[in-house]
């Protein structure tokens, strides 16, 4: 039985690690259907249509094939760690057919192996440990730490990711055309079309690095995953950082002060052109007044929505909430980015590492986190950077200056 556990448990451990392999991809997906649905807005010709109709079918069947992998792994993952806790609830027997006595000790050690190995897999079922709802039944003795709740915003799914090779360079971005093509005769000569405009720009990668050192008698002693806590905390402070530097330069679009429900209407249905997707990337302090709104029927303007990443629309548009203090400058600003980020910005991605190493000076490890990238304005007209002011606060200013 013992032979047979070890089996399965090698097998948990490799369609893990193709499971999380298959959750990382899910940005790429992610990213190349942005810039489908970019391409099919700017394509003007049958040609470029025709071409784009193959390239969609293309990535439909590759999302399929990745959707209906993932599904696979997910089921056998469950079968299998299903398999395992079974075999693992019938206790060996003594020679004479007594139970087996595993002793305290053992059997903590065995409950923390379980909870490591359900940490790092990122919620799939181990041996060792109690499970409730889907969750770990963690007993009082390995209690861990509690960790604050932190942003789960990632940005960088909402402008434009390009990998590059080198820690510097020039990216051609074609401005979105108002040309027209001519009305011709059979046979007649083709009409010179409206010259596009390319603009060059600059890209200049920095590195973001830092490390935290952990003593060995810390990992050692401690009854939790030490390593795993820090190295989360690691990708978390590299979320931040890149996440700041994002909202960064979406605060430098054309600054735009808009009153009320109507102002923000006009700002969505006239100030920005249509070819461009509009979200609202606004301050929390925006989104409390936000919720408050209704139309003339009483009817709350915010609206749930499964079909949007962060599960709220405003005028038909996603709703993307923000710290105040990230996208504004201190709370209580209602300010916020109207448009499209993903034209807006660009994110030149040149490398991202965790590393983790011993140092014998100090009878522990480090570990570290290092990114390098660089995050630039890339189309000016994808969007403003508002301020929003209700009508009755207007209205109150107007009449106080009249007075």
């Amino acid at each position: 039985m013992a032979l047979k556990q070890l089996m399965l448990a090698k097998k948990i451990e490799e369609r893990t690690a193709e499971l999380n392999t298959l959750r990382e991809k899910d940005v790429e997906f992610d990213t190349r259907e942005k810039e489908l649905e970019a391409a099919i807005g700017e394509a003007k010709t049958e040609e470029e249509r025709s071409t784009l109709d193959g390239e969609i079918d293309k990535f439909n069947e590759e999302k399929d094939a990745h959707e209906e992998r993932k599904t696979e792994v997910e089921e056998e993952l469950t079968n299998l760690n299903a398999e395992l806790r079974t075999l693992n609830e019938k206790e060996p027997k003594g020679k004479k057919g007594e139970k087996r006595d595993v002793g305290k000790e053992e059997e903590m050690r065995e409950v923390r192996k379980g909870i490591n190995a359900y940490v790092r897999s990122k919620g799939q079922l181990r041996d060792g440990y109690t499970s409730v709802e889907g969750g770990a039944l963690v007993p009082e003795e390995l209690l861990t730490p509690q960790k604050t709740p932190e942003t789960e915003v990632d940005l960088k799914r909402y402008v434009k990711t390009v990998p590059v090779n080198s820690s510097n360079g020039k990216y051609p971005v074609i401005t979105k055309s108002d040309g027209k093509m001519s009305t011709v005769k059979e046979l007649a000569q083709n009409p010179e079309l409206a010259k596009p405009t390319i603009k060059e720009i600059k890209f200049e990668v920095e590195t973001r690095r830092g490390y935290i050192p952990i003593s060995q008698e810390i990992i050692d002693d401690a009854d939790y995953d030490v390593t795993g806590l820090i190295r989360d905390d690691i990708n978390s402070q590299s979320l931040n950082t890149t996440n700041a530097d994002i909202a960064a330069v979406l605060k430098t679009a054309t600054p735009k002060t808009v009153v009320g429900v109507d102002g923000l209407k006009d700002l969505v249905n006239k100030d920005i052109k249509k070819v461009y997707p509009i979200k609202f990337y606004v301050s929390a302090s925006l989104y409390a007044e936000l919720d408050k709104l209704k139309d003339k029927n009483g009817r709350y303007l915010l609206q749930d929505s499964i079909v949007t990443q962060s599960g709220k629309m405003l005028l038909g548009r996603e709703v993307v909430v923000l710290d105040d203090d990230m996208i504004g400058g201190k709370a209580g600003d209602m300010v916020g980015f109207v448009g499209d980020a993903y034209s807006f910005v660009t994110y030149f991605d040149r490398k991202r590492t965790s590393v983790e190493w011993v140092d014998n000076q100090i009878y522990g490890k480090l570990l570290a986190g290092i990114v390098r990238y660089d995050v630039e304005k890339t189309d000016e007209e994808a969007g403003f950077y508002i301020t929003y002011k209700n009508e009755e606060t207007t209205v109150n200013q107007t009449e106080a200056q009249g007075a």
